[in-house]
């Protein structure tokens, strides 16, 4: 752009030069204003990344996925950059999910569906994530620009609504069943749902779309009083859904339909929504990545600086019939996936049999089985040269003790050391 404009500039130059007319110069030079005060806003504005194809693990400062890569390289995952090929959403743009998608927007996630129904206000800068100058924008639009300047190869989707109402949920379903990022993928066509809305008809919705779609998901929250919160891994059958058992009523015996009251303004901390954002991004990162162990349910206070683990079994009385029927699913399926498990298991142990007794090392230290050693008529074929003899027996000989007929010492021999022993005392 700037370029093009200061080509434009030395046009209006040359014209000027080739016109007599003082009249035609008056607007020449005021059309070089207008071209000046343009370069001025295209060199303020901010620079934006070209695409890149390939995540290369290359060390230079201008690879945006060096220091990505080099978890792969210190082995902490096996492949990093198939972390473009999974599709996040995140249900609740405010300030646990707008951090979180950001945290996933470096990470270099392939896709992005954002979902929120609710605009940028100043009582939201005390929050991450969010400028003033966005403010009247929708949280899904303003997010949308943000992380597009940040990273321009992550895919972006936003849907501006309410999926509490009956037609955004039919839209929240119908989106998280589009195939055409990932064809292949089974089920939904997200590979995790992360919720990180305030309010329990939200946190319903989407605890009931994620158990029809038997889509796994992930729970987060932050306490009224802003000095708690919470994650929690939602596995439809194997583990407690949202109506099984309510974080918060675990954690505190407290109804979080009860939170919410009318004139109350709950406290808002952005360090505790980091630290939950966090969380909530770090365990992502290992449940699509296959590192590390994802925790069932965490906790954190941070007035102790606790952070509680449980893990948390589906209630087979639960209210919701989508539940019941994925506890049905995988009590069926619990007898083929484990022996599937097993069977990996000995492959893994027939593996690891089967290969060498050691790893190459760079101080060439092998280990050699004793059955390998050469022997000579039962001994070791470590034999020494001509001439010279060992003054120790050897490890394979046993020593020769006398025929039990013989005897080792005679009379004569006592005798003389007796005398020997009464000649020093004499002394």
């Amino acid at each position: 752009m700037e370029a093009e404009l200061k080509e434009m500039f030395e046009d209006l130059q040359s014209l000027k030069r080739s016109l007599h007319d003082p009249s035609i110069h008056a607007s020449i030079v005021k059309l070089q204003l207008h071209v000046e005060h343009l370069t001025g806003l295209a060199k303020s504005a901010p620079v934006r990344r070209t695409k890149v194809k390939d995540m290369s693990a290359e060390v230079v400062d201008s690879n945006p996925y060096s220091r990505l890569m080099a978890l792969q390289r210190m082995g902490i995952v096996q492949n990093y950059e198939r972390i473009r090929e999974f599709s996040v959403a995140i249900v609740g743009i405010g300030g646990v999910g707008s951090v979180a998608a950001e945290m996933l927007t470096r990470c270099g996630i392939g896709r992005l569906l954002l979902y929120d129904y609710d605009k940028v206000e100043l009582a939201n800068m005390n929050r991450l994530f969010f400028r003033p100058d966005q403010v009247g924008m929708t949280k899904t639009d303003a997010a949308v620009q943000t992380l597009s300047e940040i990273n321009p190869d992550v895919v972006l989707e936003s849907y501006t609504m309410n999926i509490t109402t009956v037609q955004g949920f039919e839209t929240f379903m119908s989106s998280l069943k589009n195939k055409s990022f990932r064809p292949s993928k089974p089920a939904s066509g997200v590979d995790l749902v992360l919720s990180c809305v305030d309010n329990y008809e939200a946190r319903m919705a989407v605890n009931q779309a994620c158990n029809e779609l038997n889509q796994t998901w992930m729970e987060s929250g932050v306490s009224e009083d802003a000095v708690s919160g919470h994650i929690q891994l939602l596995i439809p059958g194997e583990t407690a859904c949202f109506a099984c058992a309510p974080p918060l009523v675990v954690a505190s015996g407290v109804d979080e339909r009860t939170l919410k009251r009318e004139g109350v303004c709950a406290a808002s901390l952005p360090t505790t929504m980091g630290v939950v954002a966090g969380l909530l991004v770090q365990n992502t990162l290992k449940f699509l990545l296959k590192f590390g162990d994802v925790s069932p349910y965490l906790g954190y206070n941070s007035l102790k600086d606790y952070f509680p683990t449980m893990e948390m079994r589906p209630n087979p009385q639960c209210s919701n019939a989508a539940c019941l029927e994925r506890q049905k699913e995988y009590i069926l399926a619990k007898p083929a996936r484990d022996a599937a498990a097993k069977a990996k298991m000995e492959a893994e142990t027939l593996s690891a049999e089967e290969e060498a007794l050691h790893a190459d090392n760079e101080w060439n230290i092998s280990i050699v089985d004793d059955s390998e050693l050469e022997t000579v008529d039962g001994t070791t074929s470590d034999a020494l040269p001509e001439g010279l003899t060992r003054e120790l027996p050897e490890a394979d000989e046993f020593p020769k003790f006398p025929a039990l007929g013989g005897t080792s010492t005679s009379v004569d021999d006592i005798d003389d050391l007796r005398r020997q022993l009464d000649a020093l005392n004499a002394c």
